[in-house]
């Protein structure tokens, strides 16, 4: 695995490029396995380091639909003004004030198994909106469609090794842009599950276009969510590690395990119930940032858990999505962080049938 991930290469705007190493396959490996990994590991980087202007909203779908193709998945897009149709607003608001339109990308792949469905933010490029980031900041926000990317990841290695499972991959693909129709800071947005969210801050805008497709998600076994979130996530954890929070303490320590387990590893942040009065607005249910520039990744987090089915097993991980220094495998620039090892939590619910994990014979489900 060290040996394919080393052999990467984003070359695509190269005029001269040099031969990479080739792998002789060993004795006693499972190569489809470890092939499907590398795989989806490169999809991530290649789409993660691909530039806005061939990775936008469109291009994304295309991604989308030349892997449902590839592996005999259904996929349907939803764009611009039909989000509004289809009762997508929050996506459309975000995305509408760009050229290349807003959409929600919908792919569906398995007939039996468990139901798990993975939402991306795939949010292509992000000016941080009228309130624009500095242009330091600006600079990588090609990366900011990195949730989608990981979702797309996952379910690559999903779909190459037939897992038992009904998938379903949700991404809002939009651009975070500045015209004279993009939201505002205070206005009032509607989202598909009915609550109205008062915009503190336009670069707050990945909770947004996740919310709505949180909720189209409905009530599945497994509900995961990818999205280069926060800053908060990474002073916390610094860049190379994402943070991870989950209502359900059973599959949170399936899931750390497996990280351990593949060298892939997350951590555990809480949804500390009594931050979630940070999110108050004085006129909307809810706003979309907190009042404290303190636990930032939390608040967020606690505002995408009100718009999930309550009784969902649910997955949140807040994610960097790009090596700032490079080792051998993983070189600097886009990369798959916590897929290989949510790909082994999916497999071992996949053997499982679905069923609700148990801890000493009771569930540790938390209400």
């Amino acid at each position: 695995l060290g040996f394919g991930l080393s052999a990467y290469r984003f070359d695509r705007y190269k005029t001269a490029t040099t031969p990479g190493a080739k792998l002789i396959w060993p004795e006693g490996v499972d190569r489809k396995e470890l092939e499907a990994a590398v795989d989806g590991m490169f999809l991530v980087r290649d789409l993660i380091n691909t530039p806005t202007n061939d990775m936008g909203p469109s291009h994304l779908a295309a991604v989308a639909r030349s892997l449902g193709k590839r592996h005999g998945a259904t996929v349907s897009v939803t764009v611009g003004n039909k989000l509004l149709e289809k009762n997508f607003p929050s996506i459309h608001a975000v995305g509408r004030a760009a050229d290349n339109a807003p959409r929600l990308i919908d792919l569906k792949w398995g007939k039996r198994g468990p139901k798990v469905t993975l939402v991306g933010k795939g949010v292509c490029f992000d000016s941080g909106g009228l309130d624009i980031k500095p242009a330091a900041n600006m600079k990588i926000m090609k990366k900011d469609m990195g949730g989608g990317a990981h979702v797309l990841g996952v379910a690559s290695m999903i779909m190459a090794m037939k897992l038992p499972v009904q998938l379903r991959v949700l991404v809002s693909a939009v651009e975070n842009s500045i015209a004279g129709n993009a939201f505002r800071p205070l206005d009032v947005l509607q989202t598909r599950k009915g609550i109205t969210v008062e915009v503190g801050n336009t670069d707050a805008e990945g909770r947004l276009v996740l919310s709505d497709a949180l909720t189209e998600a409905g009530k599945v076994d497994l509900l995961l969510d990818y999205a280069t979130l926060t800053g908060a996530a990474r002073v916390a954890l610094g860049t190379s590690l994402p943070a991870m929070f989950c209502n359900d303490d059973e599959i949170a320590g399936q899931l750390l395990e497996a990280g351990l387990a593949e060298s892939d590893p997350l951590w555990r942040l809480p949804l500390h119930e009594p931050y979630k009065k940070m999110l108050k607005s004085d006129v909307a249910d809810i706003s979309n940032i907190g009042t404290s520039g303190y636990g930032g990744a939390i608040t967020a987090a606690l505002f995408l858990r009100e718009f999930i089915d309550p009784s969902n097993r649910w997955v949140h991980i807040d994610v960097m999505a790009w090596n700032l220094a490079g080792t051998p495998a993983h070189p600097v620039g886009g990369e798959a962080m916590g897929i290989r090892a949510v790909y082994r939590l999916v497999a071992e619910l996949a053997a499982a049938g679905g069923s609700k994990a148990k801890a000493k014979g009771k569930s540790s489900k938390k209400k």
